[in-house]
Parts: structure tokens; C-alpha cells; sequence
């Protein structure tokens, strides 16, 4: 029989994950510049719109299909293809929740996972390469680590490794959607290589109130990213939604104490990019640790990443908006943490070490961590590379610099020329940063650009 309460719920929470797609391409596009905020905003909407159609494919079927060989790698992908079978099943994981629930709920992470990547690549890739990357992506990396972290063993199914083998704990995603995305993200700034002018011209965010409104959007849908995953109006859920509260909190206060320490003045920037820190860092972690465990991990990952979005300038690779910085680093700390916060209190029951459980859940959530990272880093890097050298990933230095938004999408984010002015717009969406604003020295701009996927 269905439960109507709990399906009323992951339906919801599925919706709320939705809206995190809009809210990434607001929050994406606030802080690129003006020429190329509409390309942001369409990589976010153009995953949306492929992921949700391979995933009713086949994409399910991999991640969520029986394992082949019983290795727990990757799903049979023809077991459920097209969803064929599910319709009129009302059985899950979650006893009485429709697997079309399910199905759908899962199908959202899908999608942000793949558009949390554009964030590395910003104002320099082509959309249709990116299309085509998204869906090779998505269908070669994500869908079977989804099968590796979220598919558990059943009657007659076996399961992902990572979920059953290793027992590494990963309540929402910090290593199928953070770690995974923030690995890519590396591999394919280092693909497409730097924007002309990086370490050298200040790239701020163009519209601050943008950013500001997608954290916010992204905030509220994460409440459905994390107490969802619960896959029950429960008390498992009530504890995530807590958790998640006070460590996206605790993530904003250590983010602008970070900044207010090292450059004199807290940020609205640094406000929006602590929201996102703290959500990344609790989601792995937000049903193993106590409220008080949630706070630390949010506080550190505030501070942690405030510092992490400077390795670009050090390390000298040109990821855009920091999706290293944040869900590379933040999705590390967050899963690893487990290992040291995990409490059997919380409604997973497992110790960590400061709860005396000794390095028995570390190590597991080491090795996790570690080797989604590695898979998706390594496949991302072929990926991409095989694309740059076959169509083409990166626009050219001419077009970069007349603006992407012309250029690829023949449109302009802000027609000024309606308010009464005169000429085209493409100039103007053109710009440079340098023009359209007072120039900043690079030392400024390292420490006022504060962006982050």
C-alpha cells in the first residue's frame, strides 16, 4: 500500500531539488561578467534539459539497475530502460514509496551534478560542446557512481561497492554530486586552460544581487536535497533538515570571519559562497552527526574554503567559479569528517573517532572519498580532451574577448540600447571588466573575487 505522507514528501523534496538548477544558474550567473552571463545560465539549463531525458532512458537503469557481474560498479542499463516496468510498481527502498517517486527524486541530483561542473569552465567553452559533454558525462561518470553510493543491496539486486562493500556513509552526495563534480570541474579547467587575462585583470562578479538571490534559492531547495534523502516524512529527515540549518549557518560565519581577518571587510560574495560551503559540507554527514557536529563541520568549511578558492592563483590552473574550492574541498572535509564527528546517536548509528569509534569509519570514508575523486578526475580529463581535439571545446581568444553571450547565443544579457541609448548592444555585452568598471589591481581582485560554484 502507498504511503501517501512520505510520497507527498519525496515528491516535494524532488521539486525543491529542481529549483536548485534555476537557483545555480542565478547564482552562476551573477558571477561571471556581464558578456557572459546568459551562456552561464544555459549550460545549468541545458543540463537540466538532457539529464532529465538520458535519465529516463537509461540512466536510472545504470545507476539503480542490478549490478553487472554482481561487482557493483554499474547497473544493468536495458533492466529498466525507458522505465519500463515501473509504472504500476509501488515498491522501493522505502517500503510503500513509489519507485516512480524514487525515480524522479533521484533524477534531480542527476542534473545539478552535471551543471555544478560549468562553473570550472566559465566564459570560454562552446554550449554545443558542452552539450555533448554533459550527456558523456553524465552517462559514463555519474550515473554509475550513483550506482557506487546510492544503490543498496536488495531482494535479488546487488548493489554499488562503495554503499555495500566499503560501507563508506554518503547521505546525499558529498562524493556522487560534490566530490564527483568538483574532480571534474579540475580536469576540465585544465582541459580548456586559462581565460585571457586571468592572474592579470580583475574578473569580478557582475551582479552581486543575482548571486545573493540564487544562494538563497539554493538554500531552500537543498532542504529537499538533504532531509529528502531520508526517503520518508521521518525523524531521519527532521535531523538532516536541523543539520542542515545550523552548518550552512555556522559556514556563512566562519567564511566572513575568514575574510574579515584576512582583508579587512566581509563580503556579501563571501556570505553567498559561505551558504554554498556549508551545504556541500553537511550533505554527506547531515544524518550521521549531532547538531553541535554539524556546526563544526560547517565552521570549518566556511573557513576551509574561504581559503581553498585562492589555490587557483597558486596552483596556476583557471577554475572560474572555484567549483574546486568549494565542492572539491568542501566535499572532501564534509565526507571525511564522518570519520571523526559520526555519532551513534544520529540516525545513522555509527561512531567516529571523537566518539570512540576509532578510525574503523575514517578509513572507509578516505578510500570513498579518494576513489570517486580519482574515477571522475581521470575520465573527465579523457573526456574532455578527446572533445577539444575532435570538435572543438574552447571558443576562441577573438570571441572571449567580444563576449560569449553574442557571439555563441547572438544575444545580449542587458539591452541598454532600449533604456534610450544609442547603437548596438553587442559592444556593450562585449565590455571587458575593465572597462565597464574602475579597474582593480590583481592583488584586489584575488581577494574581493571570491567565487565559487
Amino acid at each position: 500500500m502507498v504511503n501517501t505522507g512520505d510520497t507527498a514528501w519525496i515528491l516535494t523534496s524532488a521539486a525543491l531539488v529542481l529549483l536548485m538548477t534555476p537557483g545555480l544558474a542565478l547564482f552562476y550567473g551573477g558571477m561571471v561578467r556581464a558578456k557572459s552571463v546568459l551562456n552561464m545560465m544555459m549550460m545549468s539549463f541545458g543540463a537540466l534539459a538532457l539529464v532529465s531525458v538520458l535519465w529516463v532512458l537509461y540512466g536510472y537503469s545504470i545507476a539503480f539497475g542490478d549490478s553487472v557481474g554482481g561487482a557493483g560498479l554499474v547497473g544493468d542499463p536495458l533492466e529498466y530502460f525507458g522505465l519500463d516496468g515501473l509504472m504500476e510498481d509501488t515498491t522501493s527502498e522505502a517500503g510503500g514509496l513509489p519507485v516512480m517517486a524514487f525515480v524522479g527524486f533521484q533524477s534531480v541530483f542527476a542534473i545539478i551534478t552535471v551543471a555544478l561542473i560549468s562553473g570550472a569552465i566559465a566564459d570560454r567553452a562552446r554550449f554545443g560542446a558542452w552539450m555533448v559533454f554533459a550527456g558523456i558525462w553524465a552517462t559514463i561518470v555519474y550515473f554509475p557512481v550513483a550506482h557506487w553510493v546510492f544503490a543498496f543491496d536488495g531482494d535479488d539486486v546487488i548493489g554499488g561497492w562503495i554503499a555495500n562493500d566499503l560501507a563508506a556513509l554518503d547521505f546525499a552526495g558529498g562524493t556522487a554530486v560534490h566530490i564527483n563534480a568538483g574532480a571534474a570541474g579540475l580536469a576540465l579547467a585544465l582541459v580548456l586552460g586559462k581565460r585571457r587575462g586571468f592572474g592579470r585583470e580583475a574578473m569580478r562578479p557582475h551582479n552581486l544581487p543575482l548571486v545573493m538571490i540564487g544562494a538563497g534559492l539554493l538554500w531552500f531547495g537543498w532542504f529537499g536535497f538533504n532531509a529528502g534523502s531520508a526517503l520518508a516524512a521521518n525523524n531521519t529527515a527532521s535531523v538532516a533538515w536541523v543539520n542542515t540549518l545550523v552548518a550552512t549557518g555556522a559556514a556563512i560565519l566562519g567564511w566572513l570571519f575568514v575574510e574579515k581577518v584576512r582583508d579587512g571587510h566581509s563580503t556579501s560574495l563571501g556570505a553567498a559562497s559561505g551558504v554554498v560551503a556549508g551545504l556541500v559540507a553537511i550533505t554527506p554527514a547531515c544524518n550521521a552527526v549531532s547538531p553541535i557536529g554539524a556546526i563544526t563541520i560547517g565552521l570549518v568549511a566556511g573557513a576551509l574554503c574561504a581559503l581553498a578558492v585562492g589555490l587557483k592563483y597558486t596552483l596556476g590552473y583557471d577554475d572560474s567559479l572555484d567549483v574546486v574550492g568549494v565542492h572539491l574541498v568542501g566535499g572532501l572535509w564534509g565526507t571525511i569528517a564522518i570519520g571523526f564527528l559520526g555519532t551513534a546517536a544520529a540516525p545513522s548509528g555509527v561512531d567516529g573517532l571523537f566518539y570512540g569509534g576509532g578510525v574503523d569509519q575514517l578509513w572507509r570514508q578516505v578510500v570513498g572519498a579518494f576513489a570517486v575523486l580519482a574515477f571522475s578526475f581521470v575520465l573527465t580529463l579523457v573526456i574532455g580532451s578527446v572533445i577539444q581535439k575532435t570538435m572543438g571545446f574552447r571558443i576562441t581568444e577573438d570571441d572571449e574577448v567580444a563576449g560569449i553571450d553574442t557571439v555563441v547565443h547572438a544575444e545580449s544579457g542587458y539591452d541598454f540600447a532600449s533604456l534610450g541609448g544609442s547603437g548596438s548592444t553587442a559592444p556593450l555585452a562585449g565590455q571587458s571588466r575593465a572597462t565597464a568598471q574602475d579597474p582593480a589591481p590583481v592583488d584586489s581582485a584575488r581577494t574581493t573575487e571570491r567565487t565559487l560554484a
